[in-house]
């Protein structure tokens, strides 16, 4: 029985899989089981920063796996701390909460400006307003808070608490009340289409926050830790939110999930308020602390946006494409027709792994990705497109 066959028959049928078993990767390139290769800009959904077996990162996870793999929350251990040290250092937060992954994360945030608003206003103002067409994770919890009819069936009784805006300040004001203690944002919803938020529009969300003592909660799943050409999305609208939630690329393919909190927040939390048996990890917190070592360089980040801005170019150039939108290597692109899906099954087949959102294809690639890769993708995706 070989891997597909083993999945079909053993594993639970929760995601439509590509018709193909990736056995090894190096940098940029994957390889299946008969040994053909791939370019992958999907980076495993923008998890592995860096791509496949980074030499530093497989010399940090493997190191610290040799000296102790894990220990309980209940003892101190320096590879999260060092992490926690690092993050609350190159940004204005200053306490963090670890998790296992990106609903984790979101967890903690709503639980922590929950309780804040418990503390000084009482129970009954626990209501967050999110977005339409934002996601914000899998468990009910994190459905619940996402902004899509779709995700919004099958497991009833979802959690209650959670109002949708249109991406505009009129229509969030519309939904505050005084129940309303959090508004959710992130700043480019990733499974919602690549959408950019409008940058007044997430500064009047600031303001209101700051008018009403709201907590503005961004999702920086996956848009924190280089993504977007900065070290963490907020900072190309100029704010600073209250909670920041972060994982996937911060692991380097690893799972780990956190929220970082100003100081208004930092006390919030006591013992027994929040916990995960596997969060702050020592093996996956050595990968953490290597790239956000790897990825905090000016000149890093700077390429970051170079190399985004040289993709769109390439891909408008591309016949049958409509349009790009995206920050950094963040990007989603747009075609004049065709099904977005139908075109990525047909990339893997000649040697590009690329995923979609909703209507478009979307390219999250390593962060340190070649320019001659950047070549070699957009030359395959214009291929299949010719295709048809």
């Amino acid at each position: 029985m070989n891997t597909k066959q083993q999945d079909k028959q053993y594993i639970m049928h929760t995601y439509g899989r590509y018709d193909v078993a990736l056995k090894s990767g190096k940098g940029c390139y994957a390889f299946d089981e008969d040994g053909k290769k791939y370019l992958d800009v999907s980076s495993g959904i923008g998890v592995n920063a860096l791509g496949y077996c980074d030499e530093g990162w497989v010399e940090a996870v493997t190191k610290q796996a040799a000296t102790i793999q894990h220990m309980s929350n209940y003892f101190y251990s320096p590879q999260p701390s060092s992490l926690a040290e690092k993050l609350c250092t190159l940004t204005p937060f200053k306490k963090v909460c670890f998790g296992n992954s990106g609903a984790e994360a979101n967890e903690c945030a709503i639980k922590v400006a929950r309780k804040y608003s418990f503390d000084k206003y009482g129970e009954d103002r626990n209501e967050i307003i999110s977005l339409r067409d934002s996601f914000h994770g899998r468990t009910v919890t994190t459905l619940s808070a996402t902004g899509q009819d779709v995700f919004h069936n099958y497991f009833f009784p979802f959690t209650e608490g959670f109002k949708y805006a249109q991406p505009d300040i009129d229509s969030v004001k519309s939904l505050v009340s005084d129940k309303t203690c959090a508004i959710l944002v992130e700043l480019v919803q990733g499974e919602g289409g690549v959408n950019i938020l409008d940058k007044d529009f997430v500064q009047s969300i600031r303001k209101l926050c700051n008018e009403r003592d709201l907590v503005l909660i961004a999702d920086e799943v996956q848009t924190g830790v280089g993504r977007t050409g900065k070290l963490f999305c907020y900072e190309n609208f100029d704010i600073i939110p209250d909670l920041i939630t972060c994982a996937k690329g911060l692991g380097g393919g690893l799972p780990i999930g956190l929220c970082m909190c100003t100081e208004k927040l930092a006390e919030v939390m006591q013992p027994s308020s929040h916990g995960s048996t596997f969060a702050a990890n020592p093996v996956v917190c050595a990968g953490a602390n290597y790239i956000i070592d790897t990825v905090c360089d000016e000149n890093f980040l700077s390429e970051v946006n170079k190399k985004g801005a040289y993709l769109k170019e390439k891909l408008l150039e591309i016949k049958g494409v409509k349009s790009v939108r995206g920050l950094g290597l963040m990007v989603g692109i747009e075609l004049d027709d065709g099904d977005a899906h139908d075109i990525a099954v047909k990339c893997v087949k000649n040697g590009l792994l690329i995923i979609t959102a909703k209507h478009l294809l979307r390219m999250l690639p390593p962060l340190n990705i070649s320019y001659a890769e950047l070549d070699e993708a957009v030359e395959i995706l214009n291929k299949t497109i010719m295709e048809g």
